[in-house]
């Protein structure tokens, strides 16, 4: 197990100054919409190229001496494009765990930005990737908790990807749970994939919170799903991520 991530403020002061970051980023916006009454619930920042290369080709380039840097100036960057962009639902923002020493601190830089281009906090998701390899699930939860205190929602994306953190839901349950693309995939004709899916579902009424079907392609996924009482979509079958755009979705009938 690795060690805990201790607080270093010396860090901050490379976030703040992009230390280390020797590439240029930008986002696409791919919404999360509410089918209950045909709206956009929130919009995905997904990271690309200037040139709108894939979030693949700019995650290659992150290493051990630029993550806190590129972590914090994706942040920012999203929260200044979204509002150029006039963006009034909510906006969700991928996060690494492994790039935050002390959820207090490293902040710092998403709240600047938020007051400087005028973008509501309250309406900011902070998005955990379930496969990403934590430091300690302790110190997840403890950044997890932070970002509740402070009145941001929290996210658990790729739910049944292979790396459960059931341990997670029990000690800090997020808002939102988004279920993997693998899980959803052909779902309509998967009785074992439909019983994992009813299983999470009951879960998450009973914690609390709602479910987001993610990687949804065709309509009749979309309608088994529909019938289990998920509202919240996010897929082609909607809209594709817009290069520094925010789509319109399609709502099926």
């Amino acid at each position: 197990m690795k060690p805990e991530i201790l607080f270093d403020e010396s860090h901050c002061e490379q976030c703040a100054c992009g230390e280390g970051l020797d590439f240029s980023l930008t986002f696409a916006f791919q919404p999360i919409v509410d089918v209950s009454n045909k709206t956009v619930y929130a919009y995905e920042a997904l990271v690309r190229g200037p040139e709108g290369e894939g979030a693949m080709h700019i995650l290659g380039k992150v290493n051990e001496k630029n993550r806190y840097a590129f972590d914090q100036i994706c942040r920012v960057k999203a929260v200044k494009l979204a509002a150029k962009l006039g963006m009034n639902t909510r906006l969700s923002i991928n996060f690494l765990p492994n790039a935050v020493y002390k959820a207090e601190y490293c902040i710092r830089t998403t709240l600047a930005a938020a007051k400087t281009y005028n973008f509501d906090t309250s309406k900011i998701i902070f998005e955990l990737t379930e496969g990403e390899d934590l430091t300690s699930v302790g110190h997840l939860v403890s950044i997890l908790e932070a970002y509740k205190e402070m009145g941001f929602s929290t996210a658990i994306d790729d739910f049944g990807a292979g790396y459960s953190r059931y341990n997670i839901m029990i000690a800090s349950p997020p808002d939102l749970l988004k279920l993997d693309m693998a899980l959803v995939r052909d779902i309509h004709k998967e009785p074992n994939k439909q019983a994992v899916v009813v299983g999470i579902i009951t879960m998450m009424a009973l914690l609390g919170g709602k479910i987001v079907a993610e990687g949804v392609e065709t309509e009749e996924e979309y309608f088994w799903l529909r019938s289990q009482g998920i509202a919240l979509y996010q897929g082609y079958l909607f809209a594709r991520p817009g290069f520094e755009c925010l789509p319109e979705p399609y709502y099926p009938a």
